[in-house]
């Protein structure tokens, strides 16, 4: 059964994987940083300042709110916790085992327009967003797919066979990258670290998945908001000593990144043009592993934010992004660069990386810098991001679940979705990895298109949104396609404004 399993995914997987989709990502990508007149960019101050520089002075940005909805903050370290996990450990090691020290350059590049893939994907999932019955917003690409590329002319059905399509492919990307591939990453590496049984891991997982997820969004929320920022920070730190402690590598270790980015031939051999072709091929797939952008994914959760207006959603969406791939992954591709794992001059491991194997290249990093604590700090740290990710997915799955199947439908899929935990711990990491690169293919596919064709709304609404918050001019803001949740929004920012204007 797991050889017709595998065969079956190799072969979706040469297609969704291949060339042409990944050019679909990367001219995404370009197209929405050209249209917004690269956002990411020429205001990178703004976007800053409204971000992680809100959270020490806007109380709305942080504010716990009493209904359904979650707070900005919340729904960034929500979506945070689906992307930072295994992929920026395990995955950016793989990246650099198999495609070698050039795939950190294409990740990047990847990376930078992806963030505007990213920011437009939350800017549409505002726009489109609904507030359910249950008070609850509900947003995503289904959506936008449904009632944004179905209102064109003659598109309607394509819309809608492509917010199913979608909405399917979510629902099985959350058992894969956000559950099998998280939880076997999880017990191989408390295993190797501390000698505890897989399946014993897996049935502590399964009760410490289930108790949150079975609360719905709102415990989902209160446990990232407190758990993301605390082991981001503490592996940042670590990552950060072990580059500094090694900081005489570091010129050639940028230099071994550039070099084998356009590198001719292969790391592990190959024909000419294999080396640049695997290591753009790795970098691109295990970018978007890591930060989703181009997914559809994360849209959802920021969807759920108490914000008014997109483009402050659009935002957050650049900066997670940033701290996934621009700040995270590229300290863990520094610090395994640096530790002498991998001949910078071949780009290949050493002896001493390819004895300990690529998913523990990092683990192998910390013990060389820390010793046995250095190995089993990662072993936690792998722990905690992976649990983090499973629950970012969990919300994912739920809202894929209820677009197909209706409310009914949610409080079973999250006990299957907890059930599957287990089986993850038990499966092969090969073939965790690669169903979740399937999934993720599958769900990028119908949302990209969404994206594209719906550009020209986006590039609207930014100039909208820049022409009266940073030239001061009076024009009726953007905040949804819909006339009543339009008003609605209007009347509750003019609201805020005459509050602060009394204060």
């Amino acid at each position: 059964m797991i050889e017709i399993i595998t065969n079956i995914n190799n072969a979706i997987n040469g297609v969704v994987w291949g060339w042409p989709a990944l050019i679909l990502l990367g001219f995404v990508g370009v197209l929405m940083t050209c249209l917004t007149k690269f956002f990411q960019i020429t205001h990178i101050g703004h976007w800053m300042k409204n971000t992680i520089g809100a959270i020490f002075k806007d109380k709305h940005v942080i504010g716990h709110t009493g209904d359904r909805t979650i707070s900005q903050f919340q729904s960034l370290c929500t979506a945070l916790a689906a992307t930072v996990g295994t992929g920026n450990i395990v995955g950016v090691a793989g990246a650099i085992a198999t495609g070698g020290p050039g795939a950190v350059f294409w990740m990047w590049l990847i990376a930078f327009f992806g963030m505007m893939t990213n920011y437009s994907e939350n800017v549409l999932g505002i726009l489109y967003r609904k507030k359910g019955q249950d008070g609850e917003w509900h947003g995503g690409a289904m959506y936008y797919l449904r009632d944004g590329l179905g209102a064109k002319k003659g598109c309607k059905q394509i819309g809608a066979i492509l917010a199913v399509l979608f909405s399917f492919f979510c629902l099985l990307a959350s058992f894969g990258i956000g559950n099998m591939s998280q939880v076997n990453s999880m017990v191989s590496n408390v295993e190797s670290a501390f000698h505890i049984p897989t399946i014993a891991t897996g049935i502590f997982l399964v009760i410490a998945v289930g108790l949150v997820i079975l609360g719905g969004l709102k415990r989902v929320a209160a446990i990232t908001e407190k758990l993301v920022p605390f082991m981001v920070i503490l592996y940042l730190l670590g990552t950060i000593f072990i580059i500094c402690k090694n900081i005489g590598t570091v010129p050639a270790v940028f230099a071994a990144i550039f070099k084998g980015a356009f590198s001719i031939r292969g790391v592990v051999g190959g024909g000419v043009g294999a080396g640049i072709a695997m290591a753009m091929k790795m970098g691109f797939k295990r970018g978007v592993f890591s930060n989703e952008a181009g997914l559809g994914s994360s849209v959802m959760v920021h969807s759920s934010s108490n914000v008014k207006e997109p483009i402050r959603q659009g935002m957050w969406g650049i900066f997670e992004v940033f701290a996934d791939t621009i700040v995270v992954c590229t300290l863990t591709a520094l610090t395994i660069l640096s530790s002498g794992l991998v001949d910078l001059n071949t780009g290949v491991l050493t002896e001493a990386g390819e004895a300990v194997g690529s998913s523990n290249l990092m683990s192998e990093s910390f013990r060389i810098a820390f010793g046995p604590v250095g190995a089993g700090f990662i072993a936690l740290a792998i722990l905690l991001f992976a649990y983090s990710t499973v629950l970012g997915w969990s919300h994912y799955g739920t809202t894929a679940c209820r677009y197909l199947f209706g409310d009914k439908a949610v409080t079973p899929y999250r006990v299957i979705f907890t059930i599957i935990v287990f089986l993850g711990s038990i499966m092969t990491a090969q073939l965790a990895w690669d169903i979740s690169d399937t999934f993720n293919g599958l769900m990028m596919l119908p949302n990209l298109i969404g994206v594209l064709v719906l550009s020209p709304l986006v590039m609207r609404c930014t100039k909208n949104y820049i022409d009266r918050k940073l030239h001061g001019k009076q024009e009726e803001p953007m905040l949804s396609v819909w006339p009543e949740i339009q008003e609605m929004q209007a009347k509750a920012i003019r609201e805020a404004k005459t509050e602060e204007d009394a204060e």
